[in-house]
């Protein structure tokens, strides 16, 4: 039960009659639009090279004796 190329015919000057010629061009350059605007942002992906990932998020720092660093008390004695 396929459709028919009368079938395909009417809907699509039942589609021309709801929406204009206007609007249907209207609507395909925008669909065009958003199809390169998302290639463009795939090929910008791809194009950035690969970087290092970041330190772990949260881990304390130490400081030179490898002692943890408490960020209160790193902050008293900048104020100092």
């Amino acid at each position: 039960m396929g459709l028919s190329v009368w079938q395909i015919a009417i809907i699509a000057v039942v589609v021309l009659v709801l929406f204009g010629r206007g609007r249907i061009s209207e609507m395909m350059g925008d669909f065009g639009k958003g199809i390169s605007s998302f290639k463009k942002g795939m090929n910008e992906e791809t194009d950035k090279p690969a970087e290092k990932p970041a330190g772990q998020i949260g881990a304390p720092s130490a400081d030179s004796a490898g002692e943890p660093v408490d960020s209160a008390k790193a902050t008293d004695k900048t104020a100092s």
